[in-house]
């Protein structure tokens, strides 16, 4: 298992070979026995395989081709409709329309959609996760019929690798891993951890392209700007008051 994660990669590309009902079922079944907040289990992974339903969730994921290639689109949601539905019908009135709440039920989503990369890739599947669920909520909200209290917080698309991409750089274990109290960063800590990054030709080449001066600003100057991360929090708290989160 170490050397699967060692080894993963964002799979993009699929062959036309579906996955077993068994194996996902597998897969599903296994994941759910991963950690969640307070045994509560508040979370729910919607399973896409119709090809209609996946030209219906592409726009929301900026019709990234390989919604429709893959063979499945998962879709984990934080989930306290269910939860607070048990209660009611419990006699116990549930108090989980609240931040708190929300981060809680997405915690444990993410939680489990680590848990079924591992074991997918593990099992020779590849994956890619979906950031783009919490950029488009509404979209996914209105074509997967979630109730109040249901909210997507990740997607992740599925299938045998029909590629062997690259990996990606990682930042060294020094920049992310803090031992016993945070650490301030020195303007050459920044430099040191940062230099592999920047002196990759496809990340040199990426600044080229951009005409910006470094890395750093084709982030905040193209790829996550602070207008659309504005934007996009507006849309998100609406959303989430909508869905009874806030």
């Amino acid at each position: 298992m170490f050397q699967s994660v060692k080894e993963r990669r964002t799979i993009r590309k699929y062959l036309q070979k579906d996955i077993s009902e068994d194996l996902l079922n597998d897969l599903l079944e296994t994941s759910c026995r991963t950690a969640t907040v307070g045994n509560m289990q508040v979370y729910s992974i919607v399973v896409t395989r119709d090809a209609l339903m996946k030209e219906k969730l592409a726009p929301a994921h900026f019709n990234q081709p390989m919604v429709k290639q893959a063979p499945v689109v998962l879709t984990f949601c934080a989930d306290f409709n269910r939860f607070s539905q048990w209660c009611r019908e419990r006699n116990a009135e549930p108090g989980y329309d609240n931040l708190l709440s929300f981060l809680n039920a997405a915690t444990d989503a993410l939680l489990v959609a680590q848990t079924f990369c591992t074991l997918a890739e593990a099992a020779g599947l590849g994956t890619c996760y979906l950031g783009t669920a919490i950029y488009n909520p509404q979209l996914i909200i209105d074509t997967l019929g979630l109730p109040e209290l249901v909210f997507p917080v990740i997607a992740v698309t599925v299938g045998y690798p029909d590629e062997r991409p690259d990996q990606v750089d990682r930042l060294s274990v020094e920049a992310v891993v803090h031992r016993e109290r945070y650490h301030a960063f020195s303007p050459e800590d920044i430099d040191r951890l940062y230099c592999t990054k920047e002196s990759l030709e496809e990340n040199r080449k990426y600044v080229a392209e951009n005409k910006k001066e470094t890395l750093a600003q084709v982030f905040t100057e193209v790829r996550y700007t602070r207008e659309v991360n504005e934007a996009l929090s507006a849309n998100l708290l609406e959303i989430l008051k909508q869905q009874k989160f806030l």
